[in-house]
């Protein structure tokens, strides 16, 4: 099998939640990891967690998107590191923002990997791209990088910098228009894909079972 096929294989299915109780379901479905969407989840966070972790032995990863990046978290960068706190105990991965960068280090003292993300209503300019790859680097373990792309040549602009960008790294696409390219990216090697058991949380998620289909097809 061919380079990109080997990591389209062995990519990981992230299954993004807004109700912990589907996580057994999302893994059963063929999710490697699961995400918890906190600023989509109300009441406990903790006791969220934890339901998640009675249905699933899957890696958690917990996030709050904010406002600025299509998310539904409104809060301060010191709002932000008092919710993640009490979930550090609990939780594999945390998606940090790049606004919120400052307030990483207790993710890094608790031992836990970050995905440094950065989500963009618009498409990027390759040298951007790249300068922003090694800003998220810089304190964080995997990029995720999410733009919108306007025509298929920035399709074939985000594939090439995927390509070319140093590993492990995310990249994926926001809206309905392209969404073909959450299935093609990691075959130019995204580590991670971001799909849905239950209600989406994104425009353009393919559900989980949907990406696994796709998997034995493409790869």
């Amino acid at each position: 099998m061919w380079l990109g096929g080997e990591r389209f294989w062995y990519m990981q299915i992230v299954a993004s939640l807004t109700d912990p109780l589907l996580a057994g379901r999302a893994q059963e479905q063929g999710a490697t990891m699961v995400e918890l969407r906190f600023d989509l989840i109300a009441g406990d966070s903790v006791a969220a967690v934890k339901q998640c972790k009675e249905h699933c032995s899957l890696p958690i990863i917990a996030t709050y998107r904010s406002a600025l990046e299509g998310g539904r978290y409104f809060g301060s960068p010191e709002e932000w590191k008092a919710k993640i706190a009490p979930l550090l105990p609990l939780v594999d991965y945390v998606d940090v923002e790049q606004q919120f960068a400052k307030e990483a280090g207790p993710v890094k003292e608790a031992g836990k990997r970050i995905i440094a993300s950065h989500h963009s209503a618009r498409m990027l300019p390759l040298h951007v791209l790249f300068v922003l790859e090694q800003e998220l680097r810089a304190y964080g373990d995997i990029p995720k990088i999410i733009v919108t792309p306007e025509n298929e040549d920035d399709v074939l602009n985000l594939a090439a910098f995927t390509r070319a960008a140093k590993k492990p790294i995310c990249t994926g696409v926001m809206g309905e228009r392209f969404r073909y390219a959450r299935a093609i990216l990691p075959l130019f090697g995204s580590e991670l894909v971001y799909c849905h058991t239950g209600e989406a949380t994104a425009a353009g998620q393919y559900s989980v079972e949907e990406f696994v289909a796709l998997r034995k097809l493409l790869a």
